[in-house]
């Protein structure tokens, strides 16, 4: 520790913007987790290195830059539908998207800092602060958990864990298993020390076997599905020369035979609002020959746009819908518009079809014999809250997305990731019929059993798996880890400042 506290401080933040960035490499698409932990334990390190708050702040923000920077890397694509338009944005957005959420971060740091009065307890505090700061991303402003640490776990059997203690939980976890072992070889700390640094590392593998030895069986249904992927570009989509193309390869694949029991569409895939869309729905219904259709469609109410669900039954009559509650700000709607337009400030209301409208909240949607599915549109997959806020349990999720916006670098796969955390926390198969991929069949347990690769037009057919019990995540969502953390942080600046 003693050689970085004499560096300047811009040295120090390079070298935790680079750590960070690295660091990401734990993530979807490569997955090296171990590369996570190995570079995590710099952050207790970087704390104490700093000799007052603020630097430590800086240090801190430094690190979840170079963090966010990479692992939101993808952020840049949608400027690049309309590059001769838009490309010039890219490079602002990646830079303020990664700084702002990094002041979650740098907050923690600044604070555990301020408020701790001894070494283990400013690293104590650390732990605390930096999994409260990643519940405020998850929540504040509407919430954006992506990148969240968690997702490092997703190729390993430690992802089962999320059904007992969800995303957060796991979160602590992690940074505990990383944080300690930093604090104990950077400050020498006695044996004693190294072996308590070392006790969550334990716990976490011991957790990790267990919950392998005690997964319960993921049988399937006698129901089968076929998920569709049309892999329509973004700047192609919506083009009319285009469009017939893309929905005729979507009415090809709806009729192979053996048709299954349910077939799915993907985010937006009829080029027609639903107001309009009964001629499409002919052909829709005629080539699925009795099967059921949901599919992604947009309607009009009054001058409110929706991006919406829709369920046709057997015969090809709409038998439920459901809109997008949770919409992404800036991207489906300006906030505050309608409020700018009682000002008089127009072109940013969506009550005037300027942008989407929210739908009223998660709602199941009745498959027929299949049960009751929580449809989940687009991004609003990467929300455990919204999940659990369902209003009764379902038989299983569907996700329909357009993750063309996310081009063919990481941001595909780290959404296919943030679907699976979701089906093992609430103990569902995971229906996700991606535009351009990755569309699949996920178990309960969050494993893949068949899936169509990214950028590739085709269709996958799969047996239904069968939901599991309702997990104790499921029970009691985030709020235990979140009582805990408060409770334990407080505690813990209350022991400090009293010293």
């Amino acid at each position: 520790m003693m050689p970085l506290a004499r560096w300047p401080l811009w040295r120090r933040m390079a070298l935790a913007a680079l750590a960070g960035a690295l660091a990401a490499f734990g993530l979807a698409p490569v997955g090296l987790w171990i590369v996570t932990l190995l570079l995590l334990p710099l952050l207790p390190v970087l704390l104490l290195a700093s000799g007052t708050p603020r630097q430590a702040a800086l240090s801190g923000w430094a690190f979840a830059t170079g963090w966010f920077a990479h692992g939101l890397f993808w952020i840049i694509e949608p400027f690049f539908v309309e590059p001769e338009i838009y490309g010039w944005m890219a490079p602002f957005a990646l830079v303020f998207m990664a700084g702002g959420l990094a002041l979650f971060w740098g907050l923690a740091f600044g604070l555990a800092h301020r408020w701790g009065r001894t070494s283990p307890g400013r690293v104590w505090l650390l732990i605390g602060l930096l999994s409260l700061a990643e519940v405020a991303r998850a929540y504040v402003l509407t919430g954006f958990p992506w990148a969240a640490l968690a997702q490092i776990w997703t190729g390993s059997d430690t992802l089962l864990l999320l059904a007992w203690i969800g995303p957060q939980g796991l979160a602590v976890l992690t940074l505990a298993v990383s944080v300690l072992p930093g604090w104990a070889i950077a400050t020498r700390a006695p044996l004693e020390g190294h072996v308590a640094a070392l006790l969550p590392a334990f716990v976490l593998a011991a957790a990790t076997m267990l919950a392998v030895q005690t997964k319960p069986p993921a049988p399937n249904t006698d129901f089968t599905v076929r998920v569709i992927q049309p892999n329509a570009p973004q700047h192609q989509k919506w083009d009319p020369a285009h469009m017939p193309t893309f929905f005729r390869r979507q009415v090809e694949f709806t009729a192979i035979e053996p048709r299954p029991d349910l077939i799915v569409w993907p985010e937006s895939a009829v080029p027609a609002l639903l107001e309009q869309a009964e001629p499409y729905f002919d052909v829709i219904s005629q080539a699925a020959g009795g099967s059921a259709v949901v599919l992604g469609i947009r309607r009009l109410e009054g001058r409110r746009l929706f991006n919406t669900a829709v369920y046709l039954d057997g015969d090809g009559a709409v038998g439920g819908t459901y809109d997008k509650h949770h919409l992404v700000p800036f991207g489906e709607y300006v906030p505050l518009g309608d409020l700018a337009a009682q000002a008089g400030l127009h072109g940013f209301a969506a009550r005037d079809g300027q942008g989407y409208s929210a739908g009223p909240g998660p709602q199941l949607m009745s498959l027929g014999p299949l049960g009751r599915a929580l449809p989940l549109i687009c991004y609003e997959a990467v929300f455990p809250q919204d999940v659990n806020g369902a209003p009764e349990r379902p038989d299983l999720l569907l996700q329909l997305t357009n993750d063309a916006w996310f081009g063919q670098r990481s941001g595909p796969y780290q959404h296919l990731a943030q679907a699976r955390m979701r089906a093992v926390e609430q103990g569902l198969p995971m229906i996700r019929a991606a535009n351009t991929g990755v569309s699949a069949v996920i178990d309960p347990l969050g494993r893949v059993r068949r899936s169509i690769p990214l950028g590739e037009a085709g269709y996958a057919d799969a047996a239904l798996p069968a939901p599991l019990p309702p997990t104790l995540y499921a029970r009691t969502g985030d709020l235990p880890v979140i009582l805990l953390l408060l409770i334990g942080t407080v505690a813990l600046v209350w022991r400090q400042t009293r010293k």
